[in-house]
């Protein structure tokens, strides 16, 4: 017999032999087949749920799987939303129907979920989602996919199987306020860009979206009435490079992605300090009629509107019409923050004349913390960006401001900006700040952080993401990824589930779901990866 040559009994015999070892659970690889895996616990989310009951048999996603809904057009919307994640991944067909039992159900009822809670019981015939109003249900579809093999977030079919562990969650949200703030004005960043961004912060029921729309180094958004804040102020960012500015078309398309996403958009048009690119455009809102020249470098704290100018006030009220017409949410960023060269005096008086301007168009005031060294308006929210090193005076002030009704959101700069570099060696990041691994981003409570500020005044927590040295998608993910998800663990989840210990872990199995989805991220030797 020839070498290499293979008799047709032997040929049988070896077939059967491995039909036999493929049937006992073992692969001719020596990796244990698709079919034996074990459903991911009911416990390994982030953000951590409220409440887990594991029980029963798991739920698997066959071909014969149907997405139900009820006859609402938002249901249907995130269930079409839930059937796109799952069929390239799965292969499935997965209709989406009104009609039938079992399968995966997504439904609205009263009950004790607030705006944006919900409940997700699976057992062996199907998986429920129950909400009282639709943003509860795609935080539940969120859940649905963590719960799934990080291959279900792949754009090819992969072997599953697609199995979901019985039993129950209960969720509610600790804070209405768990934002991430992106910087457009240092580097600019394309629909397409924001879009993407939008997907991941999704992916941990983030439900903000702070756009830096204005600095010294560039105007992003189009005002149609000073048409040269886009056009000229808009055309340089850090660097020198090309800039660029969002047309309104631009800007509704972000913000009804966000909506689709359950994410409010809060743009910001800092002031009166960060408006360079302003002043460059406009040389009659300089206090000498002068324009300095466009700014490309990282300095802060140089420029000011003109303060005693009626021109000034001209200018604040066209703006904040034009961007309230676009922006269907509540809030509108005045920003506030480094107006190093206004005096306290003019700072006052511009910010007293600008809050009312806000509600004039329908929108609730935001404004950094600096904000409340004024007289903050009835209803504004301070965004308190210090240092666990801050001085005693400036934290009282923003907790005095808090006694007296502003709400706050916490955005302390050494344990959540997330363009602060991890360790001295990280390649991108500022460090002014301190080094911010991911324990020290995680591993503090919110309800307690800001000395004298009642725990009832907190609205939340918000990472900011400014992009001096960031400039492109893979950027934003290296410095959002791992700490992005442990903010929105302190934004969602109840303190009592706050333990670094078990966080690590859980955050330790998103790495393969990040990689499945292209995101990159930091792997921070804090974590077991």
């Amino acid at each position: 017999m020839r070498e290499g040559r293979v008799r047709p009994h032997h040929r049988t015999l070896r077939l059967l032999g491995s039909l036999l070892l493929l049937a006992t659970g073992v692969s001719l690889t020596g990796a244990a087949p698709a079919q034996a895996a074990t459903p991911t616990p009911l416990d390994r989310v982030v953000p951590a749920p409220a409440s887990v009951a594991p029980s029963g048999s798991p739920y698997r996603i066959t071909r014969d799987t149907r997405i139900r809904v009820d006859d609402s057009r938002e249901t249907r919307r995130v269930g079409e939303y839930l059937a796109t994640v799952l069929r390239p991944s799965t292969g499935y067909r997965l209709p989406v129907t009104a009609h039938g039992a079992g399968g995966i159900q997504l439904r609205l009822a009263k009950g004790s979920y607030g705006a944006e809670g919900y409940r997700l019981d699976s057992g062996r015939k199907g998986v429920t989602i129950t909400a009282a109003e639709a943003a509860g249900l795609f935080h539940g579809v969120q859940t649905l996919r963590q719960l799934l093999p990080a291959a279900v977030e792949k754009d090819s079919v992969q072997p599953g199987p697609w199995l979901v562990s019985g039993g129950t969650i209960k969720d509610t949200p600790r804070y209405g306020w768990r934002g991430a703030m992106l910087d457009v004005s240092r580097h600019f960043f394309t629909v397409d860009q924001v879009k993407r961004y939008i997907d991941q912060l999704a992916l941990y029921k983030i439900n903000k979206l702070h756009l830096h729309l204005s600095d010294d180094q560039g105007w992003r958004i189009a005002i149609d009435s000073w048409p040269r804040l886009a056009t000229y102020g808009g055309s340089t960012q850090v660097g020198g490079g090309p800039g660029g500015h969002y047309t309104k078309a631009d800007y509704k398309e972000i913000v009804r992605y966000a909506s689709s996403r359950y994410l409010e958009v809060v743009p910001e048009i800092d002031m009166p300090g960060h408006t360079n690119a302003a002043l460059a455009s406009y040389a009659e809102l300089n206090c000498d009629g002068v324009a300095p020249p466009l700014y490309t470098g990282t300095e802060v704290g140089f420029s000011s509107l003109c303060v005693g100018k009626d021109i000034t006030y001209d200018f604040v009220d066209d703006v904040i019409r034009e961007l309230a017409a676009l922006t269907p949410g509540k809030y509108l960023h005045i920003g506030g923050d480094e107006a190093h060269s206004t005096s306290h005096e003019d700072y006052v008086t511009f910010m007293d004349r600008v809050q009312p301007l806000v509600a004039k168009y329908g929108k609730t005031v935001v404004g950094w913390h600096q904000l409340t060294g004024a007289t903050p308006a009835k209803g504004a929210l301070a965004q308190y960006w210090g240092l666990d090193g801050t001085s005693a005076e400036e934290k009282a002030q923003v907790a005095a401001a808090a006694r007296n009704g502003t709400g706050i959101i916490l955005s302390p700069a050494d344990r959540i900006y997330l363009d602060m570099k991890y360790t001295a060696d990280t390649p991108l990041g500022l460090d002014w700040a301190g080094l911010v691994e991911v324990k020290r981003s995680y591993d503090w409570d919110p309800g307690d952080y800001l000395p004298g500020a009642p725990s009832s005044a907190v609205r939340g927590v918000e990472a900011p993401l400014w992009t001096e040295t960031i400039t492109k998608s893979a950027d934003i993910e290296y410095m959002a990824f791992p700490r992005l998800a442990g903010v929105a663990e302190l934004g969602w989840s109840p303190a009592s589930t706050h333990d670094w210990e078990g966080y690590k872990e859980r955050l330790a199995a998103q790495a393969e779901r990040w990689e499945a989805l292209g995101i990159s991220y930091y792997r921070s030797p804090q974590v077991p990866w």
